[in-house]
């Protein structure tokens, strides 16, 4: 099969599309027909080397997590009838830049009919976190709610709910563009991060209250400047690391003013016990209460490039991967 590999730790131009072997699937898995395929910023952050504490992976592989295609065939104590079926899910131990993947068969969710299979990967990564903050966030009804990285896939879709939840939606990101697509998407205000000062002009758009709850999704001093402007007995989410490592916070000081955060480790905690599924995100995605931005769809062989465009904060929304 022909693949987007990673050949060493470097920059995007070590990533090569190569024949690369079939997979096989083992018990509990099918293989699938890779269609599309998600593409994230953190997926730029492994290719580099980064992040080995969280993710065991050594080139040269396969990159891509999240994908949809067609089931082509089972492994061990998968029923056959999955055979035929479009699916979305995540790949084992990466591989979904590729015409094939294999993945387990409790980690797939069957595409309805109607739905349209990019916007299906688009929703379903970010989609499924999002709704997983939502519910373990307080109440956001009447809030002070700051989104940051708010032209980011799941900047967008943290807005469209917290709107639809009835918060003062505050949307911090860099430059004009991005500004406008946050506030199509219901931002309240918006607010340039590049700019010296911008936690100002958040603590002025809360009234000097400080937010009742933040979705920090930038990373490294922007998280630690979005720390800075939550309320005392406020909520913090530190789940984006753009900037290189998840916001920067003290947790001694988090505890002394009652800040609730939930940093990486716990949201990997709490996916365990979350009521949310892949089910779960499509049926909200059907009712348009998630509504993926997909700026630019890559073919196989521009990976790289999407890469790229990625590290370049080049886009507005989401990339993804068409395979085939």
């Amino acid at each position: 099969m022909r693949a987007a590999v990673v050949t060493e730790f470097g920059e995007p131009s070590v990533i090569r599309i190569q024949e690369w072997p079939d997979p096989v699937p083992a018990d509990g898995q099918v293989l699938v027909e890779v269609e599309v395929a998600d593409m994230i910023f953190v997926e730029t952050a492994i290719r580099r080397g980064q992040h080995g504490g969280f993710f065991d992976v050594k080139p040269p592989y396969v990159p891509g997590t999240r994908f949809g295609g067609r089931v082509r065939a089972t492994g061990p104590g998968v029923p056959e009838t999955w055979v035929g079926k479009t699916v979305v899910g995540r790949g084992v131990d990466f591989g979904a830049h590729a015409e094939l993947v294999v993945a387990a068969v409790d980690t797939l969710t069957e595409v309805p009919a109607g739905l349209n299979l990019e916007t299906v990967v688009a929703v379903t990564g970010d989609g499924f976190t999002s709704l997983m903050l939502e519910q373990l966030a307080p109440d956001l009804h009447g809030k002070d709610v700051l989104i940051t990285a708010s032209a980011g896939g799941m900047g967008l879709l943290l807005i469209q709910l917290a709107h639809r939840a009835g918060a003062h939606v505050i949307a911090a990101a860099r430059g004009q563009a991005k500004l406008d697509l946050s506030k199509a998407q219901g931002a309240d205000v918006v607010i340039d991060y590049s700019q010296p000062g911008w936690e100002k002009a958040v603590l002025e758009a809360t009234g000097n209250r400080g937010a009742d709850v933040v979705f920090e999704g930038a990373g490294g001093e922007l998280g630690a400047t979005a720390f800075s402007v939550v309320k005392d007995g406020g909520w913090f989410s530190a789940h984006g690391a753009p900037s290189g490592s998840f916001a920067l916070y003290d947790p001694a000081e988090a505890e002394r003013r009652g800040i609730t955060v939930k940093g990486i480790v716990d949201l990997r905690v709490d996916i365990v016990s979350t009521p949310v599924t892949g089910e779960l995100v499509l049926q909200r995605a059907a009712a348009g209460d998630l509504v993926p931005v997909v700026d630019q769809v890559f073919d196989l062989d521009q990976v790289a490039d999407a890469h790229t465009a990625i590290e370049q904060r080049a886009l507005l929304g989401k990339a993804l991967i068409r395979v085939r």
